[in-house]
């Protein structure tokens, strides 16, 4: 492969990356009951969590893992074995509980970082989910390269526009839901605020990590090949549902954060009604 062809597949690959997310972030910015041009502006906070939320977790991630492993190897026992980046259990604590906890809170500093944008309710998750959707894009990037790397460009391809339909709504649905809560607690509206919502982030994302690595744990627990392979598939349209069922979620509080009255319309109560004058 000549320099030039591998230049021009990882341009493929970040455009093929990068346009689902942008629609997906059009998609969420409708939900918002503004007129053109008098939303918040969201390329800032798209770059945001593209390039310093998505890097800064990678790096935190590594000192974690490294910190755990050199812990675990020196101090080696069964209780804390899962502090070992390279076991099994290692392996499914990184994804099911560090990576939700340190991706959540890089995506929510994104949020705070732009408060400026939020003017009023429904700015709150429209700006968290611009943050979540450039994470989700530039990490997917990342795991086509490496892809790429090891498969050629149609592998590269093929992880990404799998991810494109799973992990990266999943980003831009978790961080629309804490901006939602930010959004709250900036307006002081009664009930959850911010650190709620933080960890309302980190259970839909540990959650899906979870339903998206049960072939994983199926095999870890010598389940049979047929069944990690059929419960794989079936694991990967649930996520695909989980992710696009809460990103609809998110456009509803959106559509219903300045608005709600517009809650009943939505649940398909009909369209809101005036109380009738008092005599």
């Amino acid at each position: 492969m000549t320099v030039e062809s591998g230049a021009t597949a990882l341009v493929v690959l970040m455009l093929v990356a990068l346009l689902p997310a942008l629609v997906y972030v059009s998609w969420v910015r409708r939900a918002e009951h503004t007129p053109a041009g008098q939303g918040p502006s969201l390329a800032g906070a798209f770059l945001y969590g593209a390039l310093f939320a998505t890097i800064t977790a990678g790096f935190l991630e590594l000192i974690i893992v490294a910190a755990g492993t050199s812990f675990a190897q020196r101090y080696p026992g069964p209780e804390i074995v899962f502090l070992n980046g390279n076991s099994a259990l290692g392996a499914f604590f990184l994804v099911l509980v560090i990576a939700p906890f340190v991706e959540e809170g890089l995506k929510a500093s994104g949020v705070y970082s732009y408060r400026d944008r939020i003017r009023r309710p429904a700015d709150g998750p429209v700006v968290g989910a611009a943050v979540g959707l450039g994470f989700g894009f530039f990490e997917t990037f990342l795991y086509g390269v490496g892809a790429f790397a090891v498969g050629g460009l149609a592998a590269g391809l093929t992880l990404i526009l799998i991810r494109s339909i799973s992990s990266v709504v999943l980003h831009g649905s978790s961080t629309g839901m804490f901006g939602h809560g930010f959004a709250r607690a900036r307006f002081h509206q009664p009930g959850a605020g911010s650190g709620a919502y933080y960890l309302l982030a980190v259970g839909m994302h540990a959650s899906f990590n979870a339903l998206a690595s049960l072939g994983a744990i199926l095999a870890f627990a010598h389940v049979g090949a047929v069944a990690v392979d059929l419960a794989s598939l079936i694991a990967l349209f649930a996520a695909i549902a989980f992710a696009f069922g809460a990103i609809e979620h998110v456009r509803t509080v959106i559509q219903t954060s300045d608005y709600p009255a517009l809650a009943g319309y939505r649940r398909g109560s009909g369209p809101p009604r005036t109380p009738p004058p008092k005599r």
